[in-house]
């Protein structure tokens, strides 16, 4: 059978790509298994936003594997020290704790909030509240499908944990209002990938972290997309000026090569964990950590971070300029563009389909809005390829 056949015949059905079997993939480019060559302008939801299979990433991979791959934290390795290190001198925070995934990242923040709010704030035993926000995404778990919008994360998946809110997005006044004596938390993407590259009003984050400070909250930002570059700067919450309780970083994290995860946050915060309170059999195993270290190490040797900056400007700029009647809007920051069309073009995933069709891979999200998130590595002259392409589906 061929691989689609069997993808089709023995896989769950819980998704529904573009038919392209990707076989190998370089930098920006992947190629199918037909040898056919496309531009990836989704990079796994920013998780190669170094570009696919980079070498020192690569090298750091097979090094590490054929030293030990994983020794689980009953004992200790020679590279978590490392990690910890470069994490924490990149991040400003004093503590990390390490997982494997963006969705186990966001569980363990909501433990470590709780944690926090029942031995330092002195919130009643099982009163403590998360605030949250419409239109969010942090992962799939039943936790936190449950504090979810979207009513399809949602259906089937009941009874849900109880001890969250959910907010309007960019509304800072009933933020606000809502944080009281038992919020343990707020809980926020500085921009929702998933909801459509949603920005907030400017000030927003401001006003949470005034607010949080005020009534003695954590502020929890999940940089798990929005993240180590993807917004033209390091943290997306910096295009705020503020400076967050916890912070959840994945996907880039490893460029693509491993899942890690990681939370961060100062030691008056993440002391509340006691040994045997929260572990991972994988997280910090020696592979993530090498990983991790070499994925960041190229964000700053090849300052893709001030690429990231330029070349969304240019990106942005010339986006904005397409005369097409079914474009509504065209937002963004950085190298994390989304094109939302209006209702009468059809929906986005037809518009994805003509782009593949011409070289182009980009992905839907909320059925019409088109996410344009290149690898940051793209040159200026693969950049313009790309909105080439684009211009000539939504102009045709």
């Amino acid at each position: 059978m061929k691989p689609m056949d069997l993808e089709e015949r023995y896989g769950a059905r819980n998704y529904a790509p573009l038919d392209i079997m990707i076989e190998r993939a370089e930098g920006v480019w992947v190629w199918d298994v037909q040898g056919r060559r496309y531009l990836d302008c989704l990079a796994a939801y920013s998780a190669v936003n170094q570009g696919h299979c980079h070498p020192k990433i690569v090298a750091a991979l097979v090094e590490q594997s054929r030293k030990v791959a994983v020794t689980s934290r009953a004992f200790r390795n020679a590279e978590l020290g490392a990690f910890f290190r470069d994490v924490c001198e990149l991040t400003g925070y004093e503590r990390a704790l390490p997982m494997n995934t963006g969705a186990e990242a966001v569980e363990t923040a909501i433990k470590l909030a709780r944690k926090w709010a029942y031995t330092r704030k002195g919130v009643e035993p099982g009163k403590a509240e998360i605030l949250t926000f419409a239109n969010n995404f942090h992962g799939r778990t039943t936790t936190i499908v449950g504090f979810s919008s979207e009513q399809q994360y949602r259906d089937g998946f009941g009874p849900f944990a109880p001890g969250f809110e959910l907010l309007p997005f960019g509304d800072g006044a009933a933020a606000r209002a809502a944080v009281g004596p038992d919020t343990a938390a707020v809980l926020v993407e500085p921009i929702q990938g998933e909801g459509g590259i949603i920005v907030p009003p400017d000030g927003f984050l401001a006003e949470l972290r005034e607010v949080c400070s005020e009534r003695n909250a954590l502020l929890i930002v999940d940089e798990i997309q929005s993240g180590l570059g993807r917004t033209g700067t390091m943290f997306a919450h910096e295009h705020d000026g503020i400076r967050p309780d916890v912070m959840l970083l994945g996907k880039a994290l490893s460029g693509g090569l491993y899942p890690v995860s990681v939370v961060v946050a100062d030691a008056a915060v993440m002391d509340v964990f006691q040994p045997g309170d929260h572990g991972s059999t994988y997280g910090g195993n020696p592979v993530g950590a090498a990983v991790a270290r070499a994925a960041l190490a190229v964000l700053q040797e090849e300052r893709l971070v001030e690429k990231s900056a330029r070349l969304g400007e240019h990106a942005l700029r010339r986006l904005q300029g397409i005369e097409a009647p079914q474009v509504r809007e065209v937002r963004g920051r950085g190298l994390w563009i989304g094109i939302e069309l209006d209702e009468s073009a059809g929906g986005a995933r037809s518009t994805c389909e003509r782009l593949a069709e011409r070289g182009l891979l980009c992905k839907e999200t909320h059925d019409h809005v088109i996410r344009f998130a290149p690898p940051l590595v793209i040159g200026r002259e693969e950049l313009d390829w790309a909105i080439d392409r684009i211009e000539e589906v939504l102009t045709a």
